[in-house]
């Protein structure tokens, strides 16, 4: 590797910039693609390495003069979690364990110790101003488990505003209507509502804290691996 890619690299991922490094295996000319350049159809290698960023995987494609390797360097995706309750005491470590960043967040300072979330990022600012801090990307999941509109609410507008993947919400049937009708009044659009995965969770029948939580990052798995619209269900 020349001295210039690999200063490029160290730069891209101390700004954790999702890049994918091509080789030309027949040359072993390198140049680096962005998630966030603009690529035309017709840069076949480029769209494949965007490809490979949004799969998180590498490997050999075949380009128009032979074979390439696509090399992926992706920031960790992240998990912000709006409510240090019982559910995301099981699902931050679990999280964790699958490769995500997670940082909870709750205002209450009462909820969100250092002795009930062990060796994860806290914040105790209010969700709005932490998701301002945070800056949901394209490689974020929000889940707000609170049930108050306080906390949950400004978490889920900025939520739906950005780019975050999966944006998810505790609570009943009954609950999350209201919760949308709020969101409406507050000036979301049908589409942006539509995001809201709510009641949060595949539907496995999930009854305690850490079956909702299973539940809940296999829904997020789900989306983050097959993309699209991901069934969902009810926890």
């Amino acid at each position: 590797m020349k001295r210039a890619i690999l200063d490029e690299l160290l730069r891209g991922r101390a700004e954790n910039r999702p890049m994918a490094l091509v080789t030309n295996l027949k040359s072993g000319i390198q140049n680096f693609v962005y998630l966030s350049d603009t690529i035309t159809k017709d840069s076949m290698i480029a769209v494949q390495a965007r490809t490979a960023l949004l799969a998180d995987r590498s490997g050999p494609v075949d380009g128009p003069d032979g074979r390439y390797f696509i090399q992926i360097f992706n920031p960790p995706p992240r998990l912000m979690l709006v409510g240090a309750v019982h559910i995301a005491q099981a699902l931050a470590p679990m999280a964790a364990l699958a490769g995500y960043a997670v940082t909870v967040i709750d205002p209450r300072r009462s909820f969100a110790t250092d002795a009930r979330f062990p060796d994860l990022s806290l914040s105790t600012e209010w969700p709005d101003e932490a998701m301002a801090r945070l800056k949901p990307d394209s490689r974020s999941a929000v889940v707000t488990l609170t049930h108050d509109p306080k906390l949950d609410d400004p978490a889920l507008i900025s939520a739906l505003n950005s780019d975050a993947f999966y944006v998810g919400a505790l609570g009943s049937r009954k609950t999350h209507a209201a919760r949308l009708a709020r969101l409406r009044e507050a000036g979301l659009n049908d589409a942006q509502i539509g995001r809201i995965h709510g009641p949060v969770g595949l539907s496995i029948g999930a009854v305690s804290p850490a079956e909702i939580a299973v539940s809940i990052l296999a829904q997020i798995t789900e989306v983050r691996r097959k993309g699209g619209e991901a069934a969902r269900g009810e926890a």
